[in-house]
């Protein structure tokens, strides 16, 4: 049975469950930082996924906008920790009002080194 949103335990609203602003790359460029959301709750999340073998959702939508620095320190820094393939059979995307971030996000973690 394929997951969706709707009825994903394993699921992450950036909005409601992070902040509605996300910020910068780094913790020490400003607050809400893609480097924390990975800390805080995406990697624990991913990891809990992972070991359940099923699908974390992340439900982009209802917040003021990413910044690509965010989006790659986040999503390409879990790649980073885990690979690109096992990092993209996991996550799932939910991004209605900015639908091109589902891919833009994809290539990060598809283009994901070790930095």
């Amino acid at each position: 049975m394929t997951s969706t949103l709707t009825d994903a335990a394993d699921r992450i609203r950036v909005a409601k469950d992070f902040s509605e602003v996300p910020g910068p790359r780094n913790r020490d460029e400003g607050p809400n930082s893609g480097q924390q959301f990975l800390e805080e709750l995406l990697a624990p999340a991913f990891k809990n996924a992972l070991d359940a073998k099923a699908d974390l959702w992340i439900d982009l939508d209802g917040t003021e906008g990413y910044a690509t620095s965010f989006l790659e320190s986040a999503f390409g820094g879990l790649a980073r920790r885990y690979s690109p393939e096992t990092v993209l059979s996991i996550l799932r995307f939910k991004s209605d009002e900015e639908p091109y971030l589902v891919e833009e996000i994809r290539t990060y973690i598809r283009e994901a080194t070790d930095k």
